[in-house]
C-alpha cells in the first residue's frame, strides 16, 4: 500500500467523528467538559485536510504533518493526546513509502505509545487506552499470523470494543472523572470509545 491509504484511513476518521459528534458530547458532558464531539471532529478534520493533497509520500513525514495540523487545530487536552499520537507514528515510520500489513500495526502501537507518553495514562486507569491498547494487541497478533488488514482490522474493532465495555470496571484516574471517586466507576469512559470510533474508521478503510 502506498502512502494513498494512509490519507484514505485519516479521511474515514476524520468522517466518523463527525458523525458521532453529538454522541461523543453527551457522553462527555457526563463526565468531562462536554467539548470531545468538538475536539474530534475539528481535530482529525485538519489532521485529514493537512494531507489530503498526496504530496507527502513519505508514511511518516505524512502522520506527523498530520498531527502537527491537529494540535494546532484543537490545542485541548484530548487533542494534543490525540496529535501526540499521531506524530508518535510519523516518528516510527519515517522514510516508509510502502505499507506492509505490519506497519500498520506498527502506527497503531505507536499511536498508543505517543498517546500514553504525553498523557501518562496506563492500562486500567479509564481512558483511552483502555481502548487502543487491547486493539494494538490484536493487530499484532493478527499481523504476525500473517491474517489480511481486513481481517485485522475486525478483530481491532471487536478488542477495543470489549476494553470500552470493560471501563465500566474501572476507576477514573485523570481529568475531570477522576473527581468523582468511586462514583465514576460504572460509568463508561468517552476516551475508550474514541479507541472504538478510530478502529471501526480504520475496518472501513479496508474494504
Amino acid at each position: 500500500m502506498d502512502n494513498s491509504y494512509l490519507i484514505r484511513l485519516l479521511k474515514e476518521i476524520s468522517d466518523i467523528m463527525a458523525e458521532n459528534r453529538d454522541h461523543l458530547i453527551e457522553m462527555d458532558s457526563i463526565v468531562g467538559d462536554g467539548d470531545l464531539g468538538l475536539t474530534m471532529g475539528d481535530g482529525f478534520k485538519a489532521a485529514y485536510e493537512k494531507v489530503a493533497d498526496g504530496s507527502i509520500t513519505d508514511a511518516g513525514k505524512l502522520l506527523y504533518q498530520a498531527g502537527k495540523a491537529m494540535a494546532s487545530a484543537v490545542p485541548s487536552t484530548m487533542g494534543t493526546l490525540m496529535a501526540s499520537g499521531l506524530m508518535q507514528a510519523g516518528k516510527v515510520l519515517k522514510g516508509t513509502e510502502m505499507l506492509e500489513n505490519a506497519d500498520v500495526a506498527k502506527l497503531f502501537e505507536a499511536y498508543e505509545a505517543g498517546v500514553a507518553n504525553r498523557g501518562k495514562a496506563k492500562v486500567g486507569e479509564k481512558t483511552f487506552i483502555d481502548g487502543i491498547h487491547p486493539a494494538v494487541e490484536s493487530l499484532n497478533a493478527a499481523a504476525a499470523s500473517g491474517a489480511s488488514l481486513e481481517e485485522m482490522a475486525a478483530g481491532a474493532v471487536k478488542a477495543a470494543e470489549d476494553g470500552f465495555k470493560n471501563t465500566t470496571t474501572m476507576l477514573a484516574v485523570h481529568g475531570r472523572a477522576a473527581t468523582r471517586g468511586e462514583a465514576s466507576r460504572s460509568l463508561e469512559d468517552p476516551g475508550a470509545y474514541v479507541a472504538v470510533l478510530i478502529m471501526k474508521a480504520f475496518e472501513k478503510s479496508t474494504k
